[in-house]
């Protein structure tokens, strides 16, 4: 049985984006090298459109041997999982092992995390909150980035109250710190 794990960038102000897009999220080699880890236990990737659009991205990047390596890696990783795309506007998927939902299904989704053998995860805030919200995420981690960007999109919806349990955090060489929570219900 899976786990339904939130996970992304922020900024130490709790944004995963600025006005002017993600220009800021670069983490170091180190800390590049951590996410892959920890993407090899997710199987499917839950995404809304406008993350989708960022993400695919990995399709063809990090496909050159001039690449890091650690691109190399999480582009592989990237292609290799199943992929859903919630959007009322997308038609069809542009990548490989992607299919297209019109709308969340709370239900549906909790029936898909419990009947993996891997764990999922849901990218992107504005999805991310529905399922926060319906009260099915297992687990929140968050990537915080050493900036203040001021303004964008935030990390957690707003009204929202979770009770969680730090079970691990970990400091990178780049001045990024990792932080997960386990969702106490």
């Amino acid at each position: 049985m899976g786990r339904l794990v939130y996970s992304m960038i922020t900024s130490l102000d709790g944004f995963v984006n600025d006005p002017d897009g993600i220009g800021w999220v670069e983490p170091g080699e180190q800390a590049h090298r951590f996410i892959n880890g920890r993407s090899r236990a997710i199987g499917t990737l839950l995404m809304g459109r406008r993350m989708y659009d960022v993400m695919k991205a990995w399709q063809t990047m990090a496909t050159e041997p001039s690449d890091p390596e650690v691109y190399h890696e999480y582009g592989e990783l990237w292609r290799a999982a199943d992929k859903v795309v919630f959007s009322t506007t997308r038609e069809e998927p542009e990548t490989p092992r992607t299919r297209v939902e019109r709308s969340f299904d709370a239900a549906a989704v909790r029936a898909l995390v419990d009947a993996s053998s891997k764990d999922v995860s849901i990218d992107g805030p504005t999805l991310a909150a529905q399922a926060l919200q319906a009260g099915i995420v297992d687990e929140v981690s968050m990537y915080v980035q050493p900036i203040v960007v001021g303004a964008g999109q935030r990390f957690l919806p707003a009204r929202l109250r979770l009770d969680l349990g730090l079970e691990e955090e970990r400091r990178f060489d780049d001045g990024m710190v990792f932080l997960r929570y386990d969702v106490r219900r």
